[in-house]
């Protein structure tokens, strides 16, 4: 097959053009609809489990204050990333994030293996002042985190309830208890549990 001779009659006819686009975006879609349409997304890592009412709260922080636009959690199988990061980032351990937040840019460190590494103070003290913790902290500060109740729209059931319908095993004892475990808390404290339950079911993987 002469393929000069095929990429010129491409060229030259726009309804060949316009199948051989609409062929390849269809395979492209089904790469990644089929996974969605046939239920198989995956097996949880050991030990995972769906985010708690309280994490789960903190998770919706995170994304509506855009922290992933500066942080990855994705660490790459290269060396240097292992070494400064912890274990390389699995598929497994994302079956129950909706969405993913594994970024491109990495204006701060990757959270990925973040929790348990400080403790709840200094993440405190770190999200209503980052200089006072890391003098050459570019990060801002977020004080109305302190400020707002969690759960301030009362809608944490009916959050849980939809991913109960997307195929996470929150039991209804769990979302029945999901009010009372927010009660008191703040936004802060919601992020503070979200970062300290980062990584936490990969702590102890093997290092390649």
């Amino acid at each position: 097959m002469n393929w000069v001779s095929l990429h010129h009659r491409l060229e030259r006819n726009a309804g060949l053009l316009i199948f051989g686009i609409l062929l390849v975006s269809s395979i492209g879609g089904m790469v990644q609809l089929l996974p969605i349409v046939t239920g198989d997304h995956g097996h949880a890592a050991p030990g995972l489990a769906p985010y708690p009412a309280l994490e789960l709260e903190g998770r919706d922080i995170y994304i509506r204050e855009s922290c992933g636009v500066c942080h990855t959690q994705q660490i790459r199988p290269l060396l240097a990333e292992v070494k400064r990061y912890g274990p390389y980032s699995r598929a497994e351990e994302f079956v129950y994030d909706r969405p993913f937040l594994w970024g491109s840019k990495r204006t701060g460190p990757d959270l990925s293996r973040i929790g348990g590494r400080y403790t709840d103070e200094w993440h405190r003290l770190h999200l209503l002042d980052p200089r006072s913790v890391v003098p050459e902290s570019i990060m801002p500060a977020y004080p109305w985190l302190a400020q707002h109740p969690a759960d301030r729209h009362g809608s944490i059931q009916a959050r849980m309830r939809t991913l109960v319908r997307l195929g996470h095993p929150y039991s209804e004892a769990e979302i029945e208890a999901a009010p009372a475990a927010l009660a008191g808390r703040t936004e802060l404290d919601a992020v503070i549990a979200y970062l300290q339950g980062m990584g936490r079911s990969m702590q102890g993987a093997p290092q390649p």
